[in-house]
């Protein structure tokens, strides 16, 4: 790493969360709502604000571009199917208690090459409790794209098969008090649902953010771009009625 880029990364690190630390673990005098100063800035994120959960050995920000070099044997996965745990993967984040916005971002993986390599958004809030989308590397001619949602230590996982030559997604995450929806888009315009989900530990305080990870013998750097916050995206449904209580 150079000293410009460890700087960098120490500079965001003073504030930087343990491994497993809960969001809502934070006290009000040491709370910063990230997405109530963005919206107030025209949805502009200052970067300065994100917090890191594992830090990674070589990274950087700056202009408006995170640059996280991933690696090897490093991922989120909990329990289901596979029956192992990895939470390894770094995360840089910013917080918020708001209850309606969404979050837009560009990654590009143009370097990722063997299997598993993954980058996309995410919001970690423990190591059992974590919604991610991305693009997973599969080989040279299709890649996964899909979503995992954690809820109490079990992760499941959708995807859906894209070709290897796809090397940017446009991710916007969506938040409606406790639930949440990831869309992409292949041109940061027209996007396309994902998942629509119901996180139990996400109810007051959240983290959300960005991601980068290759669970085999492997390393890449991801590219992070295009960062906004924006009155939320994912409107209120219009069809049947909620049931009464």
């Amino acid at each position: 790493m150079t000293d410009i880029t460890r700087i960098l990364c120490v500079g965001l690190c003073l504030c930087a969360v343990s491994c497993g630390t809960s969001s809502q673990e934070a006290s009000d005098e040491e709370f910063i709502d990230s997405v109530s100063e963005a919206l107030e800035a025209g949805g502009q994120i200052d970067l300065n604000r994100l917090q890191w959960t594992r830090e990674p050995s070589a990274c950087e920000i700056k202009e408006g571009t995170i640059s996280i070099t991933t690696a090897p044997h490093t991922d989120l996965w909990q329990r289901t199917y596979y029956h192992f745990r990895n939470d390894n993967a770094p995360v840089l984040q910013m917080q918020t208690r708001e209850k309606f916005f969404s979050f837009v971002v560009k990654t590009d993986f143009t370097q990722s090459h063997q299997r598993f390599d993954q980058c996309g958004i995410v919001m970690y809030l423990d190591s059992e409790n974590w919604l991610k989308g991305s693009v997973e590397f599969e080989n040279e001619e299709f890649q996964h794209l899909g979503s995992v949602a954690t809820n109490n230590g079990y992760s499941d996982w959708a995807t859906t098969a894209i070709s290897a030559q796809v090397k940017t997604m446009w991710y916007r995450f969506s938040r409606r008090e406790d639930d949440f929806c990831i869309e992409c888009s292949t041109n940061g315009v027209d996007f396309s649902q994902m998942r629509v989900c119901h996180m139990y530990a996400a109810s007051d305080a959240i983290r959300f953010g960005v991601y980068a990870c290759s669970p085999e013998e492997s390393s890449f750097t991801a590219v992070f771009t295009d960062m906004k916050i924006t009155e939320c995206a994912w409107k209120a449904h219009d069809g049947q009625q909620p049931d009464k209580e």
